[in-house]
């Protein structure tokens, strides 16, 4: 199964699925909802930004301007497909039963 190269990183992933319920967060609000350093953040919102997944604006707060990120409708298409696959992954997965130990196994002697 094929996953979508730029949510295969952890750190675009992040990015991606903390913008899912919003309609869009600042490049601060992204940093604390990711955990993600100033840097890293930087380059990963540029790629996905560069790749159309993210929309980037600036609006001027307080005599400077902020960057907000919003989810593109690729960007949002993008997760849910991926979504999709792992969830098809997890449902496919062969479960084997837990064994039980029946009673004429058990050593009484055992004390631990």
């Amino acid at each position: 199964m094929d996953f979508d190269r730029h949510l295969t990183s952890s750190a675009r992933l992040s990015i991606v699925a903390a913008l899912v319920n919003s309609d869009r967060l600042s490049f601060t609000e992204l940093k604390t909802r990711t955990g993600l350093a100033d840097g890293n953040l930087h380059i990963q919102t540029k790629k996905l930004n560069e790749d159309g997944y993210l929309f980037k604006t600036k609006a001027p707060r307080g005599g400077r301007s902020v960057t907000f990120f919003s989810l593109s409708p690729a960007g949002l298409a993008a997760f849910e497909l991926h979504i999709r696959k792992l969830q098809r992954i997890l449902d496919t997965r062969v479960t084997l039963p837990m064994p039980v130990l029946r009673e004429e196994y058990q050593d009484a002697s055992r004390v631990w």
